[in-house]
């Protein structure tokens, strides 16, 4: 039930924990404290930084359990850096990285460009001349129908010069495993573990793909990403739900756009449009590259500066200068879909590093994590309203000012209405009746037996330091945090939920059957512990 953000502090607290070799059960939160900042010393002076001349920042941790290395690759470019007309198109790129570069993914780049010259070329005709139909009151004409055929025959062309999948097969055959990427608002990740001896041919393939990118199969990929916008969005009451609900609830700010993208949007975008959104983000200026495991950091260091280091140095991207303007009285949207009702209410609250933004993350424990939580006990196991509650303290992003978010599943006979009430009743608790010292110390008791019991790896290690370098401007927020949460007094849990926690800041969004469908409900379901519906 713990929010995604408060999971990435721990997993960070729990890697620090891994590099200091500490033991020992949860203390009490002075002695838990200076075994943090102890913690905190080990990661500092295990982390080797380096930039290069372009601006490429190395983050190197040295591990020699196993004969393995773990890369996390990251930009500092999501759907937070995109503009009407333009949603998704930092998706789209995400899969048309793996596509290949001139000389990965080709038979012939030499023979292969001209023909995707011709696709573009065609693409444009096809746009224009439907363009020119709708603005006539048709869909269709022959002469439409010849550029389709036209296209479809240079496409055919161009497949025949096509590797399909070529990189994750070389990867696959050199024993990487864990290739991955992942686009969301503040940033773009591309992950890979693999035996460290194996670095080299990483670092040739990613320097590639970071100067050399070639978007072959364009217009097929741009489909597949329209089917998956069907399958996660229009056909998935959800995904549609928190769709609705994100753009309602940010009228100015970026973050209101679907990461996905607007499906009229993913529809119109080009090869063109696309180059120019990875020529203006993807410098390296803008990436952070991590790698923790089996590594001499020197070697590593000579081997990125051979390769990464060859590629130009770019202008600052620009930045996002648009603010969500102050809400000014309570927002409440409904989205219809036959499938059982869900509650979203979300806070505007401000950005990862500001001093309210740790109460927030107290916020989100006490209410939320664990079934002795507030919310969960009350409303799931006494009360008998929810079949699941969770919260978020950072939705959709981070590094601006984002939501605080509390889902729920009504329990029948309980409609979404009567939860709501519930919800703002233990809200409205939070600004008259303070914490106790036993739920803080719950909440970094929970903290420190992350430290003691959580998995580590080398990818998470190398995920957390990438992630808060681009989000945090630095990796050492992940030492911060747990000083930061440990300093929130009652007092300060008070006065945030009376700012902050008010009708007039927050945004509902309810799940409702049309009317159409509306059926009596059934009394006979029990409470169970489900887990809160996902955040895409």
């Amino acid at each position: 039930m713990r929010s995604r953000r408060s999971h990435a502090i721990i997993l960070g607290l729990c890697l620090i924990a891994s590099l200091t070799a500490t033991s020992g059960a949860a203390q009490a939160p002075g002695t838990a404290q200076a075994k943090g900042n102890a913690q905190a010393k080990g990661l500092s002076e295990r982390v080797i930084e380096h930039k290069l001349a372009n601006g490429l920042t190395v983050l190197l941790v040295e591990r020699h359990q196993t004969p393995v290395v773990s890369i996390n690759l990251t930009f500092g470019v999501g759907g937070l850096n995109e503009q009407t007309g333009l949603t998704g198109v930092a998706h789209l790129y995400e899969h048309m990285a793996f596509k290949g570069t001139r000389t990965l993914g080709t038979k012939d780049y030499a023979q292969e460009r001209p023909l995707l010259e011709e696709l573009d070329r065609l693409n444009a005709e096809i746009e224009s001349l439907r363009e020119q139909l709708r603005a006539a009151g048709q869909e269709d004409s022959p002469a439409l129908q010849q550029f389709r055929q036209a296209f479809k025959e240079a496409q055919e062309r161009a497949d025949q010069w096509v590797v399909g999948n070529e990189m994750a097969m070389l990867y696959q055959r050199h024993g990487a495993v864990g290739l991955n990427a992942s686009t969301g608002k503040d940033g773009t990740r591309y992950t890979v573990s693999l035996p460290a001896n194996r670095l080299p041919l990483w670092a040739a393939i990613e320097a590639d793909r970071m100067a050399h990118p070639v978007l072959r199969e364009f217009y097929k990929e741009r489909a597949v990403v329209m089917e998956e916008r069907r399958l996660r969005t229009e056909d998935n009451p959800n995904g549609l739900l928190y769709e609705t609900f994100v753009a309602a609830a940010f009228q100015a700010h970026p973050y209101g756009f679907p990461t996905i993208g607007w499906a009229s949007d993913i529809q119109a975008l080009t090869p063109a449009a696309t180059e120019w959104f990875f020529r203006t983000y993807y410098g390296p200026a803008n990436a952070v590259v991590a790698i923790v495991g089996d590594i001499k950091p020197p070697e590593v260091i000579a081997l990125i500066e051979q390769t990464f280091g060859r590629i130009p140095g770019t202008p600052p991207p620009p930045r996002v200068v648009t603010v969500e303007p102050p809400q000014r009285g309570e927002r409440r949207v409904e989205v219809e879909f036959d499938a059982e009702p869900v509650l979203l209410i979300g806070y505007h609250k401000p950005a990862l590093g500001h001093p309210d933004d740790f109460v927030f993350d107290v916020l989100d424990s006490v209410l939320s994590e664990g079934v002795t939580s507030r919310l969960y006990h009350r409303l799931v196991r006494e009360k008998r309203l929810a079949a699941s509650i969770g919260t978020d303290s950072g939705f959709p992003g981070v590094r601006d000012a984002n939501l605080f978010v509390i889902s729920a599943t009504p329990l029948a006979p309980h409609t979404a209405v009567e939860l709501e009430e519930a919800i703002t009743m233990e809200l409205d608790r939070l600004k008259t009746e303070p914490v106790s010292p036993q739920e803080l110390e719950k909440v970094l008791n929970n903290l420190d037996a992350g430290l003691v019991r959580s998995l580590r790896s080398n990818s998470g290690l190398a995920s957390q330091l990438a992630f808060f370098q681009v989000v945090a401007m630095d990796w050492r927020y992940i030492l911060k945090a747990r000083d930061r949460v440990a300093a929130v007094t009652p007092a300060d849990i008070q006065r945030v939920a009376a700012q902050y926690l008010v009708k007039a800041n927050r945004t509902v969004a309810m799940l409702v059957k049309p009317a159409s469908l509306a059926k009596p409900i059934s009394t006979s379901r029990l409470p169970v512990a489900m887990p809160k519906p996902v955040m895409p």
